[in-house]
């Protein structure tokens, strides 16, 4: 064996480092101009990407804000679960109380005494925004919306929503009733990733009921074919809210615009953002690596590594194709190795930069070889 070959041999197993390039170009050639996000004229906003749970862009993401109708996702989150959990039914009988028929601010129009299906309910909350339904929804469920709350406030502690507090299932003014922006995003995201089902009620442009027709409040729902959700809320001391979500390129963005001057201005500052994130963003799915890599000690020659979960990364638009991934090994390949025991990382790096570390694991087993060919092994090991 040649000396130069010897040494490069000995720097492999020394840093345990197998690199691999996936572009054809030179790195240092390409060039990535990410402007700073756009002013938004509102008093806290965040850009969310869906997939990665990365922020993009945001203002004040975590100031304390009233919700007002935003209130509501949380409201059809905890019944959306509650339906899948099999604790009530789209098909319920509801019985309208008088205090839920005599709910101020936006309407279903529902009437005391009647008995309307938890369905229609529940899309003349989340399309008309009807606050008597939220209510009548509550109660249904809970007995009172005190007790509903009590459901909302857990529901939103497992999301990690952590600046905010709800006192009412409607968002009618509470002074002890606040969210986030950030908050915001999380929950629209995890309505979207667990109700994917009932999410689609959200793109619903106009519901009728009692013979009364009602448009959704989402402006962008007719502006822009890419908005599929979710919701506006206003009272005056929250100011003119707006949380949407986009599919475009491949990528999805959630926007929480939070205390913007008008019905217009809300959605004018809900496009920018989402028209910045879609412009100079994208989201990179990584799900099916995997590497046969050399394993000592073993009856095999080899092992399948590959990662531990499916990855997202939002990265620059087209910095991906000229990344590089090198695996960094924890150790030495040497068997025996279990499937699913942790080997290192993928490393995505940019010019030096280290973009993301993604764990590494067995994907089979490799069982160790005799005692004859551990000894080989050891003695190719010293080179």
């Amino acid at each position: 064996m040649k000396t130069q070959d010897k040494m490069l041999l000995k720097k492999i197993f020394q840093y345990l480092i197998i690199s691999f390039s996936i572009s054809a170009f030179s790195v240092q050639a390409a060039i990535f101009i990410i402007p700073k996000p756009p002013s938004v004229k509102a008093a806290a906003y965040a850009l969310l990407d869906h997939n990665s749970g990365e922020i993009i862009a945001a203002n004040n993401p975590d100031k304390k804000r009233s919700p007002a109708s935003l209130t509501k996702l949380m409201t059809a989150y905890v019944v959306f679960q509650l339906i899948k959990d099999g604790r009530i039914s789209l098909d319920d009988d509801v019985r309208i109380s008088k205090k839920a028929w005599k709910t101020t601010g936006s309407k279903s129009f529902i009437e005391v005494g009647k008995t309307i299906k938890l369905e229609i309910l529940l899309k003349g909350m989340i399309i008309q925004s009807g606050n008597d339904a939220a209510v009548a929804l509550s109660e249904h469920i809970a007995g009172t919306e005190g007790t509903f709350a009590a459901y909302m406030n857990e529901y939103a502690g497992q999301l990690g929503m952590q600046n905010s507090r709800f006192e009412n299932s409607s968002g009618l003014p509470d002074k002890n009733q606040y969210t986030s922006a950030r908050d915001m995003a999380i929950l629209a995201a995890a309505t979207i990733r667990d109700f994917p089902k009932f999410y689609t009620w959200y793109s619903i442009k106009e519901f009728s009921y009692n013979n009364i027709k009602q448009r959704n409040r989402n402006k962008l729902l007719w502006s822009d074919r890419t908005v599929d959700g979710l919701k506006t809320g206003f009272t005056e001391k929250a100011g003119y809210n707006l949380v949407a979500s986009a599919n475009r390129v491949g990528m999805r963005l959630i926007s929480a615009v939070l205390g913007s001057s008008g019905v217009d201005a809300r959605t004018t500052q809900t496009q920018k953002i989402l028209d910045y994130g879609f412009r100079f963003f994208e989201t990179v799915k990584i799900a099916d690596f995997n590497k046969q890599l050399p394993i000592s000690s073993s009856t095999q020659d080899f092992i399948k590594v590959g990662l531990a979960d499916t990855a997202y990364l939002t990265l620059p638009r087209g910095q991906f194709k000229l990344s590089q991934q090198a695996i960094v090994l924890d150790k030495s390949l040497s068997a025996p190795i279990q499937k699913d025991d942790s080997l290192g990382s993928l490393v995505v790096t940019f010019e030096e930069e280290v973009l993301a570390k993604l764990p590494l694991i067995a994907l089979e087993n490799a069982e160790s070889a005799g005692l004859f060919s551990r000894m080989i092994d050891g003695i190719k090991s010293l080179f």
